[in-house]
């Protein structure tokens, strides 16, 4: 079974940096395409970023483009997201997900992930 776990997140100022980190366990992480996601108050989750399994091709939201970078280190089984110059409309709770190598679903799709962590807080104050 996949389990994730989150951490990383915190309260910081507008454009302060945050690094967050998700390790798997349970499974080969180099088995597997990784996401980020967020859910602010109120809101749908929304896609952040992704990572294919071998690390060749990342994708990113529109709105973080630029500020964001997703990384991965199949060797501690864990994918790292880089937040840079965050805003407070970055606030909201940070999940990564885990996408096995089935399945046609984009990596920018909540539906393409099984496997979901407990999600993490970022806050950014004014």
């Amino acid at each position: 079974q996949v389990q994730l776990v989150e951490s990383g997140g915190g309260l910081v100022q507008a454009g302060d940096s945050l690094r967050l980190s998700c390790e798997l366990s349970g499974r080969t992480f180099s088995s597997y395409s990784m996401g980020w996601f967020r859910q602010a108050p109120g809101k749908e989750r929304e896609f952040v970023a992704a990572i294919s399994w071998g690390g060749s091709s990342t994708y990113y939201a529109d709105s973080v483009k630029g500020r964001f970078t997703i990384s991965r280190n199949n060797a501690k089984n864990t994918v790292y997201l880089q937040m840079n110059s965050l805003k407070p409309e970055d606030t909201a709770v940070y999940y990564c997900a885990a996408k096995g190598l089935t399945g046609t679903s984009p990596l920018t799709q909540k539906s393409a992930y099984g496997y979901w962590g407990q999600g993490t807080q970022v806050t950014v104050s004014s």
